[in-house]
């Protein structure tokens, strides 16, 4: 089959409907390439930058360059080009959030066990919010320390706080606290990891690529749109899991091998996981888009002033 022609950065599904999008992000979150060496990564990216360039190796097959383009897109950050950290990939949110939700729905009970699985939960988060960022908005050491203490505390409050509030209520509640951290540190953490795109704007571009300018409502619609999808990614696990949890520990075999409930609860809080974080991506498109007439005045007249009517919409990639 003739490869003149193959464009690597086309959509290999429709990105505009939720079903090809959950089908992309199926396949780049597959845990599965996490466990691949830089090495291999490398190999990939240097495929897909051949492709591109129009020199595609003799012998390479369609199905070799789709791989090689689900390499990049799992390792490497859309907008730099540069290898994100393994821990930050969204292909370790499998392993790196079962490990660590399984944790935190099984020592909920007292507040020191509730403060380390915090403090690690939003070690975790942060890294995962700074890696997925939009690059095209730098961010300073001193903005990333104020945004991990912010969201840490913001998570550790809300945590103590219902866990002491909820000593004299249904056991079902108080494993619920979790849940209600993880949401509330979510909705501080990513807006203050991404705070430069609020303050200076995000780079929105047209149809073609080509760049209008900066928005901070783009950044605001973008952002907003990330929390959503991370309060939906760790919901079922948090909330449907303890439901079960509450049920089997009645049983008198559960009650006899207590040891088994950590890893019982991380292996059911993968099996959530595996669907939930691509499907909680795939919520919104990844190119997200806004209306000219809903950007900023400035930045609105400067677009209707070079285009005329000729643009409607301005788009941005919004992150993970």
């Amino acid at each position: 089959m003739a490869l003149s022609g193959f464009d690597i950065d086309a959509p290999r599904w429709d990105q505009s409907t939720f079903m090809g999008r959950l089908k992309h992000f199926f396949n780049i979150t597959d845990c599965r390439t996490a466990l691949l060496p830089d090495s291999r990564l490398v190999e990939a990216k240097a495929l897909v930058e051949s492709c591109r360039a129009g020199s595609i190796p003799p012998g390479t097959t369609e199905e070799q360059l789709h791989y090689a383009k689900k390499l990049y897109d799992s390792a490497f950050h859309p907008d730099t080009g540069d290898m994100m950290n393994l821990i930050g990939r969204m292909s370790f949110q499998v392993p790196g959030g079962m490990a660590i939700t399984g944790a935190m729905l099984q020592f909920y009970r007292t507040v020191p066990a509730v403060v380390f699985w915090q403090w690690v939960n939003q070690s975790f988060n942060a890294l995962v919010n700074y890696t997925n960022r939009n690059a095209a908005s730098p961010i300073t050491p001193k903005q990333i320390g104020v945004a991990y203490f912010t969201a840490t505390s913001t998570a550790l409050v809300t945590a103590v706080g219902l866990n002491l509030y909820t000593k004299k209520a249904p056991p079902l509640v108080a494993r619920w606290v979790p849940f209600a951290a993880v949401a509330a540190a979510n909705c501080v953490n990513i807006p203050m990891m991404r705070q430069q795109e609020i303050l200076n704007g995000i780079a929105v571009t047209d149809e073609n690529g080509s760049k209008l300018g900066h928005s901070r409502k783009a950044a605001v619609k973008g952002i907003t749109q990330v929390v959503i999808s991370r309060v939906t990614m760790a919901a079922p696990g948090m909330i449907i899991l303890p439901i079960i949890m509450q049920r089997l520990e009645k049983y008198r075999f559960m009650q006899k091998i207590t040891f088994l409930h950590c890893p019982l609860q991380v292996m059911m809080v993968g099996m959530f996981l595996v669907f939930m974080v691509p499907a909680a991506c795939s919520l919104f498109p990844q190119q997200c888009s806004i209306a000219v007439s809903k950007l900023e005045p400035e930045l609105r007249e400067s677009i209707t002033s070079k285009y005329g009517d000729k643009i409607q919409y301005v788009y941005f990639n919004k992150g993970l």
